[in-house]
């Protein structure tokens, strides 16, 4: 399972360059009211929401903004990060088109429902880690290529001691993807497809053309990871090998055959298991 538990980069980025404000403001005005920083343009937006809550008013001039705080905020909590917030689906809602356990093949008799629900909701990442009432969505794409000879291989990786979920460190997977962030939704954006390719584009350099399908649903209650996530499986059929790792949670990144995959298998996270075993 990809980047369960740990933060996207935007995140990463965010509380970065808010630890990094926070350091400068003693130097920038001695008013315990008033907060002058220099913001990342592109991150702006992300903060401009949190200092609504907690700005009397701000001022903006090119790249600076001076804002005065409402009484009683801090400017450390004034630059906090706001939580992100991931796709989810009740339980229940799942409960109601069927039972799933392992690896289901009819994907669109739970898939489509789900996506179309009015319960699908972005919640706070923290709690939903621990709430097995909620699944969140993670899309989980397969990098299949065949080379001259017919013989079929998967893009494998070792998780690294990145951001990644450290349940499933030093696990090999054959699935990329991650979580769907509530930015994925911006502009009436498709929040499932946006977070589908933004996280392929964040942890693989993928230049091959390529035919996609949308394989099964995978859910493994066994253990308190899988309990809380379900996968949506996807294939991308490549018509060459031109795949690299973006992200050093991403090791030992390269093409290996099934035949390979299956003689490593107590290696590979279970997710991964119940995709082979399934499609191949």
């Amino acid at each position: 399972m990809p980047r369960l538990g740990g933060e996207s980069r935007k995140t990463s980025e965010l509380k970065k360059q808010g630890g990094e404000w926070r350091n400068q403001i003693g130097d920038a005005n001695d008013n315990d009211s008033l907060i002058v920083i220099r913001p990342c343009l592109e991150l702006w937006p992300e903060y401009e929401s949190t200092l609504h809550h907690t700005a009397g008013f701000c001022i903006i001039l090119r790249d600076t903004v001076a804002v005065h705080l409402k009484p009683g905020t801090s400017k450390e909590n004034a630059l906090s990060v706001p939580e992100e917030h991931i796709l989810v689906i009740p339980e229940s809602v799942i409960q109601k088109i069927g039972s799933i356990e392992g690896f289901e093949s009819d994907v669109d008799r739970f898939l489509i429902p789900i996506l179309g629900s009015d319960q699908l909701s972005f919640e706070p990442r923290g709690a939903m880690e621990t709430d097995p009432s909620f699944k969140q969505l993670i899309p989980y794409v397969l990098l299949d290529w065949t080379d001259s000879d017919g013989v079929t291989r998967l893009f494998t990786y070792t998780r690294g001691g990145g951001g990644g979920e450290s349940r499933l460190h030093a696990k090999r997977s054959v699935g990329i993807g991650g979580h769907i962030s509530r930015e994925d939704s911006a502009e009436g954006a498709d929040p499932y497809t946006t977070g589908m390719q933004r996280e392929l584009a964040e942890e693989v350099c993928l230049t091959a053309g390529y035919s996609e399908t949308r394989e099964g649903l995978i859910y493994d209650p066994s253990n308190d990871v899988g309990k809380v996530h379900l996968g949506v499986v996807h294939r991308f059929v490549l018509e060459g090998p031109e795949v690299s790792s973006n992200e050093a949670d991403l090791a030992e990144g390269g093409f290996v055959t099934i035949e390979d995959l299956r003689a490593e298998r107590d290696r590979l996270e279970t997710w991964s298991q119940l995709a082979i075993d399934a499609l191949y």
